[in-house]
């Protein structure tokens, strides 16, 4: 809980609680990023009683870890594979049928009511018959503005799409959708919103967790990237993505939440129309 952002206080009601919820657990895979050290959670592990630990640490891990994964950070890798490596490291290899791609729980809900009453389209209809965009990020500095996102999907039903916005923040949605797209905003479940993109064409998106949602569930991507974190590390994994955004902009690697450059220029450069042209790259 407290790498939340914002992050709250350590308390050891807290930690007690934690370690009580990880009792009975034999083996702990640590999933860390590549800015995140695994030993405090290893420490916590230990007092629960685990008896293997496995996960990256650039730090000499002393009894924490059983099994320390090194890795070279001055190398951009998927976080996927990193993920991956650390469950190899730790004796878990995937079946030969399994290509290492993300996934998600199935099934997925059903989101007839979705389909049919706002996009016209019938449950048993082809999937990829809509794009969905997805104008919300977690961060300001990851975010494309408001008006260039209702360009966009203006641009795109012009270009013959039928358009889903979606996300959570109800007012962003509606003024991006106008009165020529269907408006989710507010409106699914996280399985919904799974199910919503997967039967897209493609999803357009910043750097932001649905469009690591689209990537697992098989969807390709227009990323509208603001590089404040590697796009080797986070771009959509897996699928047909397109990169949108100046990935050398002075913001680069800075791991900003809110942009440092007067005039957001990594993202503010990117035209609707580009987004138009990349979507349909992707669908023909």
């Amino acid at each position: 809980p407290w790498i939340a952002h914002p992050p709250p206080p350590v308390s050891e009601a807290q930690v007690a609680g934690l370690i009580s919820r990880l009792r009975g657990i034999d083996e702990a895979l640590i999933l860390t990023s590549f800015h995140q050290s695994a030993l405090p959670l290893a420490l916590l592990l230990r007092l629960a009683g685990v008896r293997r630990i496995a996960a990256v640490s650039d730090d000499y891990p002393g009894s924490l870890l059983d099994v320390r994964h090194v890795v070279d950070e001055s190398l951009d890798v998927p976080e996927a594979e990193r993920m991956l490596a650390v469950a190899r490291a730790a004796g878990f290899d995937l079946p030969t049928d399994d290509d290492g791609k993300l996934a998600v729980q199935r099934p997925l809900p059903d989101i007839g009511r979705f389909t049919g009453q706002l996009l016209g389209v019938g449950a048993d209809a082809d999937e990829g018959t809509y794009v969905v965009v997805h104008p919300g990020t977690s961060a300001p500095a990851r975010t494309w503005p408001a008006d260039r996102h209702r360009q966009a999907v203006r641009g795109l039903v012009e270009d013959g799409n039928r358009v889903v916005v979606t996300g959570k923040e109800r007012e962003l949605t509606a003024y991006v959708a106008g009165d020529v797209a269907a408006d989710l905003g507010g409106a699914t479940t996280f399985g919904e919103l799974a199910a919503v993109i997967e039967r897209a064409g493609v999803l357009v998106a910043g750097n932001t967790g649905p469009a690591h949602l689209a990537a697992a569930v098989g969807t390709p991507v227009v990323s509208l990237f603001a590089p404040v974190v590697p796009a080797a590390r986070w771009a959509p994994y897996g699928v047909p993505a397109v990169l949108l955004g100046d990935q050398q902009a002075p913001c680069r690697g800075s791991r900003a939440r809110t942009c440092p450059v007067p005039g957001h220029p990594c993202l503010s450069q990117v035209t609707s129309e580009q987004v138009v042209k990349a979507v349909r790259e992707l669908t023909q």
